[in-house]
């Protein structure tokens, strides 16, 4: 080959590889930015929302960019939009906050950032008829996986698991969130059960235990054992219900546990965990991140339904636990099928707790109706 073709040959290849190099280059600097409310390590809702941060950032062959504890009590100091703008610095393109209590935070960082894409987890702001849209905010979506099913689901095994036929609920803070979820776990209980059932809740104040601001979950779970309760259902952010179970137990006390948010919760008692409901966050985040990077992200509301079919790859997941036996675990199974197959347990007649009419008989909920719940249902305590 002479050395004038060799020239020709390399100057005709120049602009391929400089189009390699771009693209490896857009891809390398494919960045997420993720901010949570407690420790990305907490084996519970902040865990799973950094996993599946990672899942994304791996997939698309970048990085993410983290700041954990994001709260009150932890950082005082910090504000959502100065972390944006922390984040934006080192490159991050989308940002994902995590929690409710972020509202007001990730709305002003998106105003004042608006080349940025902002994903705001279980916010309304992208909702055309919610109370809080924004329709403005053309960079915020919101994204939410139907928690309400895998709630009925934790509560329908509590129901067939309980000998007493009394259940505790460790709620987090009171807003029409934890409302909705904890009137599911409800009805599924009160669905599954061979009975009557007693379904007392006790709200410590925030989504994990803050020293000197909210009631110890720790002392709220031996509470409930001590009055009678066989499970428990933990609907906050950190696992001290399977802690604490897993302790009673081992003195030779018959109950039983149900965390939720993480996948790995049960681990710290598995014999005495009935299973969990979980979020599996990572193909969402992988879509929303990719649809910023091509340029096609909007400000969508995602309240996403269970993948039915293989509830391993779906938002919201369910993993039976080593506390329930082969029998129990059918019946489960039962109940998650009359879910798929259209079960819907938020039909009248309900009321609720203050004696007022939620729904007639007959009546279905409508997203909206169980979106915003405003009252406990009656039955509950």
């Amino acid at each position: 080959m002479s050395k004038l073709f060799k020239s020709i040959l390399l100057l005709a290849m120049l602009p391929l590889l400089f189009l390699g190099c771009n693209s490896v280059e857009e891809t390398q600097e494919s960045k997420i930015g993720m901010i949570l409310v407690g420790p990305k390590n907490d084996k519970g809702w902040s865990q799973a929302h950094y996993e599946g941060g990672e899942y994304a950032a791996s997939k698309l062959g970048g990085e993410m960019i983290t700041v954990d504890m994001v709260n009150p009590a932890d950082s005082p100091d910090l504000t959502i939009p100065s972390i944006a703008e922390d984040m934006i610095s080192q490159g991050a393109t989308i940002i994902f906050a995590t929690s409710d209590d972020m509202k007001d935070g990730i709305l002003e960082a998106a105003e004042k950032y608006p080349d940025t894409d902002f994903v705001w987890s279980t916010g309304d702001s992208a909702l055309v008829v919610g109370r809080d849209y924004r329709s403005e905010l053309k960079n915020v979506a919101n994204v939410m996986g139907k928690m309400e099913y895998g709630q009925m689901i934790a509560g329908c095994a509590a129901a067939i698991k309980s000998k007493t036929g009394k259940i505790g609920f460790l709620g987090p803070l009171v807003n029409d969130e934890t409302r909705r979820l904890a009137n599911a776990t409800y009805l599924g209980a009160k669905h599954c059960a061979d009975g009557d059932i007693e379904f007392d809740i006790t709200w410590i104040g925030f989504w994990f235990h803050i020293p000197g601001m909210t009631l110890d979950p720790t002392q709220v779970v031996n509470d409930f054992y001590d009055s009678g309760k066989d499970v428990v259902i933990s609907h906050i952010d950190t696992t001290e219900a399977v802690v604490v179970t897993g302790q009673r137990a081992e003195n030779g006390e018959d109950i039983w546990v149900v965390p939720y948010d993480y996948k790995g919760a049960c681990e710290q008692a598995p014999t005495r965990c009935l299973g969990v409901n979980y979020f599996n966050w990572g193909p969402e985040y992988l879509s929303l991140a990719q649809k910023s990077r091509d340029g096609k992200f909007t400000n969508e509301w995602l309240w996403i339904d269970p993948y039915w079919q293989n509830l391993e790859a779906s938002i919201v997941g369910y993993k039976h636990g080593d506390g329930m036996s082969s029998v129990e675990k059918a019946q489960v199974s039962k109940f998650i099928t009359d879910l798929k197959l259209g079960l819907n347990l938020f039909t009248g007649p309900l009321n609720f707790e203050d004696g007022s009419v939620y729904l007639e008989d007959g009546e279905i909920a409508s997203d909206i109706d169980i979106w915003y719940t405003p009252q406990l249902l009656e039955g509950m305590k």
